[in-house]
């Protein structure tokens, strides 16, 4: 599994655990990351102060490589750029925004760049920018989405046709009979958030990954379109945003409905019905596997990649 995600990274196997809004704290990132993948810390839903203390804690659980996800439009980005540089973070993925600001910025110190994109035509972005590495991410993926709505398998051969980058798939993935079909489309790697979320280290609360592990095809969908295209899970929320988009509702009704901290109350905190809660589609895949260890699912991915691939041979 040796390619240009792994020596990019210094990482056994091409996997990237996803840098999710409360469920990617130091405990997943550093699982993932001691099981051969490369673990991203969330910094969408830290402040300064607590991502600080996150990479701290990370670097003491693991020797091994470890990133940091930053959403390009958190509202303290300067100070958590600076921040990641002063405490050596040396692998950073952005999103939402464009890589030009910053992705120079971080080489001058030492920092290697992914994006996470939704299109061909922001791929040859990243390129431009100069990131060492692009994210694909497809429909399919839970929490923020591509306004495109384009699925992986034909978001993955299009981005492989518009740059030379090394290429992470991303969206619906959660078994290694995937990882091998984006790989034969011309990924090189692949990012996980689903099947992470749902794990014991993951910081989401049990009864998010109870609730989540129980999900049947179609219990999810893509909403927020005005604001930001968001998969979450149908539940009395998302309801109540759907109803509202129905009639027409405008932006700033929307915002208001959304409100502080919905995501953190329904992923974080466990309340089911009011909060927001942002899962794959692939999460219906997982249904009665139960929560199980970072080992547990790495294992399972390498096994089923190698088997997949003996089929094929």
């Amino acid at each position: 599994m040796k390619n240009r995600i792994t020596e990019l990274f210094g990482v056994e196997y091409p996997v990237i655990q996803g840098g999710m809004v409360w469920c990617s704290g130091w405990r997943l990132a550093s699982a993932v990351s001691n099981a051969g993948g490369l673990g991203l810390l969330g910094a969408g839903s830290m402040h300064p102060d607590t991502l600080c203390e996150h990479i701290r804690k990370c670097k003491a659980a693991t020797d091994k490589p470890f990133g940091v996800n930053i959403p390009l439009m958190y509202p303290q980005i300067e100070e958590i750029m600076q921040l990641v540089a002063d405490e050596g973070v040396k692998i950073v993925f952005t999103s939402a925004g464009s890589p030009k600001k910053w992705t120079g910025w971080l080489h001058e110190r030492g920092i290697k760049v992914a994006h996470v994109i939704s299109s061909s035509a922001f791929a040859r972005k990243v390129e431009e920018a100069g990131a060492d590495a692009v994210v694909a991410e497809g429909f399919e993926a839970g929490g923020h989405n591509g306004r495109e709505e384009t699925t992986t398998l034909c978001l993955i051969p299009s981005v492989r046709q518009a740059t030379r980058l090394p290429l992470i798939a991303a969206g619906g993935i959660a078994t290694g009979e995937a990882m091998l079909a984006v790989r034969a489309l011309g990924a090189e790697g692949v990012q996980i958030g689903t099947r992470f979320a749902l794990t014991s280290e993951s910081s989401a609360s049990d009864a998010f990954k109870q609730f989540c592990l129980n999900l049947q095809e179609g219990d999810t969908r893509l909403l927020l379109k005005k604001l930001s295209p968001t998969r979450l899970v149908r539940g009395k929320f998302s309801d109540a945003v759907a109803e509202a988009e129905a009639r027409g509702a405008d932006v700033e009704e929307l915002r208001a409905l959304l409100g502080r901290g919905r995501a953190k109350l329904g992923i974080f905190e466990g309340n089911l019905d009011e909060g927001e809660l942002e899962i794959g589609q692939i999460a219906s895949l997982l249904r009665g596997k139960g929560i199980q260890t970072v080992e547990q699912v790495m294992e399972e991915l390498v096994s089923e990649y190698r088997e997949a691939l003996k089929k094929l041979m």
